[in-house]
């Protein structure tokens, strides 16, 4: 490679790093602070900010195009491998590129700013599918092999497996070396089940926490009032989650809100002050709902179910909270120490029940610490807000049931 082809590569990896803590908002002085080079020189590598995002966001498209490709090709190959290698072997695959381009990754999870140039807008509509097809056809042939169970929808678990192995890269777990394992264990959760002895669901449906759950639930309000505060929320619930919170100004808000910025101000004097207003009611609703649900009695494998019950619910009803709050798993959040995000609190409390499951024989015990035994399945018990709409609601509570609580595979 050649010294200006180094020294590019060296941009882009800086820059990597930087949007990958701070987002967006990183300017190109920064970037070439970081470097060690004036700005103006920045400039005879890439014409702007933009560009080097676009070339993160395309080698990162273009990697799981690969993979993809490999990972298809690789079925009409001879050989005695299984679907739960296979399976493994992709999904290990495409964790490894969510970390490697995790700047990319979080990039990708929101929409450009509206300074954004026109390249960088049309590469953000076009998500790439492929890793999520590939998975889908490694599950269909399995279930031609008799290895997958024919109620299993793996178009849905196909999604369901590709969003969870890229949520390893989301946030900063995967540094640590309890995580080695974490794209293994998940995706052998999906194909072999928590639950050692599934229930049906017929006695899920009616069981304590499950009651609890649909009570909360149900208790969830809609409404956001009509006076201008709410209409400020609801924009501003609107804007944080289609660009991110600090890639959205409040000069942004002002103008979806068809509204002075000194208004906006007026009503809320900060940025995080309107973020707070936005978020409470969501902390509040999650905490509520795992309090009922743990606390309704029942066993174990009901608890873990309604939770999961919860949880689609809470990406149906409240999923533009949920992409502001993946700000919460970056190095820099918003800071916010006003909000309740429990997620410290629940991960002590879904430990203590997996802890619990194990110990009574309910639950298959996963590999590593207890900790990062409740880390793999709190991510698991997220369902994400793509196969809720493409199942709805029902259909993604059966996919958790027949996936995480029973697993996939054909028992043998």
């Amino acid at each position: 490679m050649t010294s200006e082809g180094a020294r590019r590569e060296e941009i882009l990896e800086t820059a990597a790093s930087l949007f990958a803590s701070s987002g967006i908002r990183t300017s190109l002085k920064e970037i070439g602070d970081a470097c060690g080079i004036l700005p103006g020189s920045l400039y005879h590598h890439f014409e702007s900010k933009d560009a080097i995002v676009v070339e993160l966001v395309q080698r990162y498209r273009d990697e799981l195009d690969a993979i993809a490709k490999g990972a298809l090709d690789s079925l009409h190959e001879p050989g005695p491998t299984g679907v739960e290698q296979r399976v493994v072997d992709l999904g290990e695959a495409i964790a490894a590129a969510g970390i490697r381009h995790r700047a990319a990754l979080l990039l990708t999870l929101y929409e450009p700013p509206t300074t954004a140039s026109d390249v960088l807008v049309d590469l953000a509509r076009h998500t790439s599918s492929a890793v999520a097809e590939a998975m889908a056809a490694i599950l269909e042939a399995g279930r031609s092999a008799g290895e997958i169970r024919p109620e299993v929808d793996t178009t849905l678990l196909g999604h369901r497996i590709c969003q969870s192995m890229l949520h390893v890269g989301v946030g900063v777990f995967h540094r640590s070396r309890a995580a080695r394992h974490l794209p293994t264990t998940k995706c052998r959760v999906f194909l072999h089940g928590l639950a050692t002895r599934p229930p049906a669901a017929s006695t899920l449906d009616r069981s304590a926490p499950m009651r609890a759950a649909r009570a909360v639930i149900a208790s969830w309000h809609h409404g956001e009032g009509d006076d201008r505060s709410a209409h400020l929320r609801a924009i501003g619930r609107t804007e944080f989650a289609r660009r991110g919170f600090e890639a959205t100004t409040m000069r942004d808000v002002a103008k979806a809100a068809g509204l002075s910025t000194g208004t906006v101000y007026r009503t809320y004097p900060s940025k995080d002050d309107l973020l707070v207003a936005i978020m409470s009611t969501f902390a509040e609703s999650m905490n509520a709902a795992w309090d009922d649900v743990l606390t309704a009695g029942g066993t174990p494998v009901e608890r873990l179910d309604a939770l999961m019950w919860v949880n689609i619910n809470v990406l149906d009803r409240f999923s533009d909270e949920f992409k502001i709050a993946l700000a919460w798993m970056r190095q820099e959040p918003p800071d916010s120490g006003e909000l309740r995000l429990s997620f410290g609190q629940d991960l002590r409390r879904l430990q203590d029940l997996i802890v619990e499951g194990e110990e009574v024989g309910r639950f298959h015990v996963l590999d590593g610490s207890a900790r990062t035994r409740a880390r793999t399945m709190y991510e698991l018990i997220l369902t994400p807000d793509n196969v809720i709409r493409a199942g709805g609601l029902d259909a993604a509570l059966e996919l958790a049931r027949q996936t995480v609580l029973r697993g996939a595979l054909v028992a043998r």
